[in-house]
């Protein structure tokens, strides 16, 4: 596909097309188990096959399909090896392209949006795409005062084509559970949902970019290009360079797989307390490791691109997940159930036993138990397989458990960069982090003795 599918009947016959390709592999695997195959070869045959038209398909749509797609991409991790290695390839292409709309399609949207003279503004202009992503692709240009820029252009029609993806996708979402054990698809599609309209509008983009750019002026450790220009659906950002996520992931060294996840954790909980912002679309797509400096010099940074899907939180992060989350690792269970209840994540009609909800989060936050943590596939793999297991204790209890729709976003966010630290294979420091950023995990006594010495100096 060359171009971003406008009609609905189109994108509609490809993706209800998907239960039928699902339902036709059934098919052959209950023929292979008659002849006598082993059903645990055939299950892991019908999930590659599965996985591997399911990801196809999404990458040629693009639009909503795609970005449904990347979303389930971090959560790779938490498959089985024998069946996540086969289509890992699938799932980075996702992250990182897809296919361009002409360019004659570009340069009308461009005229439409800039100008008939667009072309003065820039010194130079590259036609062929550097990266394509959901609902818009990015060209590489010089702008007309010699900086070089990102110029993203949305793809016509892309809001229409969105919610169209995640309506036919909600439609067979339960098909789709299997390939991501825990993760409840259905209200990943919602939420996706509910974000269209802003993900839409580069204005509010261009303003979430712009706060962190400013804010992070100078940071050492992470980047975040300046809006160079906006108007409708055409953002101008700085350019950066850098090592894509996704080539860490698969081909970077120890040393920067741990660096590129420590700046991701810390990007994670200090964005929300310096901006007010939660950047909530932490696909590896969106990250790059760039040198220390211009000669290659100092400790690697951490690049972050595309703000189109933020949560506003202008305290930063709630106080009462570093709340709840310090008293879980102390092992207060009634204290924490008690939080657990006043913010909505146990209903007033539910009860619950205090000690069995301890049991149940304490092997979740391990990572922040500790001074630094390897987060590994085999961990993420063992803490989905103890909550996707009907028979474990634990399936039983998060069932009756609730998300409020405040931290629905900040939940897929913290799920979404664990998956990425695992596929990384990084060992971070976390509790530095959150001890550093997040509200409440420092009882307040504890914090101001320690800022007291640093007044008085």
């Amino acid at each position: 596909m060359s171009d971003l599918p406008r009609k609905a009947v189109t994108r509609t016959a490809k993706l209800a097309a998907l239960p039928l390709g699902f339902a036709g592999r059934a098919t052959w695997g209950l023929g292979k188990r008659i002849v006598g195959e082993s059903a645990e070869i055939v299950s892991r045959e019908l999930q590659q096959r599965t996985a591997e038209q399911l990801f196809k398909v999404l990458g040629e749509l693009k639009g909503g399909a795609m970005k449904f797609g990347q979303a389930l991409s971090v959560f790779e991790s938490a498959l089985p090896e024998e069946v996540a290695g086969p289509y890992r390839a699938a799932l980075t292409r996702l992250q990182e392209a897809a296919p361009p709309m002409p360019t004659r399609t570009v340069h009308s949207v461009l005229e439409e949006r800039l100008g008939a003279g667009w072309r003065e503004l820039f010194l130079e202009f590259e036609d062929k795409p550097a990266a394509a992503a959901s609902i818009g692709q990015v060209h590489r240009a010089v702008w007309h005062d010699g900086r070089k820029v990102a110029v993203k252009v949305q793809y016509p029609g892309a809001g229409e084509a969105l919610l169209s993806d995640l309506r036919q996708l909600s439609r067979f979402a339960g098909l789709l559970g299997p390939l991501i054990p825990g993760m409840d698809v259905k209200p990943l599609i919602a939420e996706l949902r509910d974000r269209v309209s802003e993900e839409l509008d580069y204005g509010l983009e261009a303003q979430a970019q712009q706060a962190h750019a400013e804010e992070f002026t100078d940071d050492p450790d992470v980047v975040v290009p300046a809006v160079v220009h906006q108007y409708d659906q055409v953002l101008v950002t700085e350019w950066i360079d850098g090592i894509p996520l996704s080539e860490v992931i698969t081909d970077g060294t120890q040393e920067q797989r741990d660096r590129a996840g420590q700046l991701l954790a810390r990007f994670l909980f200090s964005g929300p307390a310096r901006t007010g912002l939660l950047h909530a679309d932490p696909h590896p797509g969106n990250f790059r490791l760039l040198p220390g400096d211009p000669a290659g010099e100092g400790d690697w940074r951490l690049g972050v691109l595309d703000f189109g899907t933020v949560d506003r939180l202008p305290g930063g992060l709630p106080t009462p997940i570093g709340d709840s989350l310090r008293m879980t690792l102390d092992g207060e269970a009634g204290a924490v159930y008690e939080m657990l209840r006043t913010e909505g994540f146990v209903k007033d009609s539910i009860e619950l036993d205090p000690d069995a909800v301890l049991d149940y989060l304490l092997p979740i936050i391990e990572p922040a138990r500790v001074d630094e943590f390897t987060f590994t596939r085999t961990w993420m793999r063992s803490q989905a397989a103890r909550i996707a297991d009907p028979r474990s204790p634990a399936y039983q209890l998060g069932k009756q458990l609730n998300l409020p729709p405040a931290y629905l976003l900040i939940h897929r966010v913290t799920l979404s960069t664990i998956g990425v630290l695992c596929q990384l294979g990084a060992t971070v420091r976390l509790r530095e982090e959150l001890e550093e950023w997040l509200p409440g995990f420092v009882p307040e006594d504890e914090d101001l003795t320690a800022q007291e010495p640093a007044a008085q100096a």
